[in-house]
């Protein structure tokens, strides 16, 4: 349905998206993972043809948009990160204003205004000062904004940062029910790796403009099918001690943390007791320890060595 070929953007001689080829299947949740400044929003402006690309193109059906953009928008909702709406309207004056922008017919306006905040859950505050909502309602308007043409492909760009758990859980079950029940192609960016873990068939992970995997939750988690992972609780932890386990033979990586360390080793590496007898030799104690299974936030932090929200 849509696809990018080698779509690039360059700004003062650096690209901030450097050939990335993604596509969406209509009816499918996709989720575009990754942390800020890797790419995401300069992608999605790209692809809603808010922004030109330096060089690539965008295809809806086959066509290009970037010749072509009336047709993408047409068919496309977009959700932008920031809050787009005059807080100075309530929120109905704000979808009629948009829905007359998307040019809605007249004698349907009205219903469908009705309609999208029926399905936002503001129906009750739709004659309240866009001004007196919290930044959760605010950004269900915005969603709502983006629904009033009925569209067939809805971009939502990181739709959840900094808002109350009511409103995020309302999103997320609003973005699911689009999808499963009314068939609504989602592109979904965020930084929260359980939200498209919950919400997206498939994934593209972005990093420094680049995408760096893409696949299916289980896809991107075979990524790491030759590691385990070991969660260690200690006594106390010394330099000297990470020192001695970073230079055992089969660990690739140790992170540390309150709880204690996190060492990721070759699969089946049975690292166990060399950990033991080099804890005991710094007179130090492994007081529990248990495996764990990879996540997507692994996937990621092996990837591009950070993690998510970095």
């Amino acid at each position: 349905m849509i696809e990018t070929i080698k779509l690039s953007k360059t700004y003062k001689g650096k690209k901030a998206v450097d050939e990335i080829n993604i596509y969406l299947d209509e009816g499918e949740a996709v989720g575009l993972l990754g942390p800020n400044g890797a790419g995401k929003s300069t992608t999605i402006s790209m692809i809603s043809s808010l922004l030109k690309p330096s060089s690539g193109d965008v295809k809806l059906n086959g066509d290009s948009t970037i010749k072509n953009p009336a047709e993408i928008r047409k068919v496309l909702g977009v959700v932008p990160q920031e809050i787009a709406l005059y807080e100075e309207l309530s929120a109905y004056e704000n979808l009629k204003f948009f829905g007359e922008i998307y040019k809605v017919k007249k004698s349907i306006l009205e219903e469908r205004i009705q309609d999208v905040l029926e399905m936002v859950g503001l129906k009750d505050r739709q004659k309240d000062l866009v001004k007196t909502f919290s930044g959760g309602m605010k950004r269900r308007v915005n969603i709502a904004a983006a629904l009033l043409h009925n569209p067939k492909i809805l971009i939502l760009d990181e739709p959840t940062v900094g808002i109350d758990p009511q409103s995020r859980n309302h999103i997320l079950e609003t973005v699911r029910k689009l999808n499963e029940e009314n068939g609504m192609t989602i592109l979904y960016t965020s930084h929260y790796m359980e939200e498209v873990e919950q919400l997206c068939n498939r994934v593209y992970i972005m990093d420094h403009g680049k995408v760096v995997a893409s696949g299916s939750k289980s896809e991107l988690l075979s990524i790491l099918s030759s590691e385990d992972t070991i969660q260690v609780q200690l006594s106390e932890t010394s330099a000297e001690l990470v020192e001695k386990i970073k230079s055992m033979e089969h660990v690739r990586r140790i992170d540390e943390s309150e709880q204690g360390i996190r060492i990721v080793s070759k699969k089946g590496s049975n690292i166990l007791s060399d950990l033991v007898h080099a804890a005991e030799s710094e007179g130090i104690q492994v007081t529990n320890f248990h495996m764990e299974t990879p996540s997507l936030e692994d996937v990621f932090l092996h990837l591009t060595g950070r993690t998510l929200r970095d």
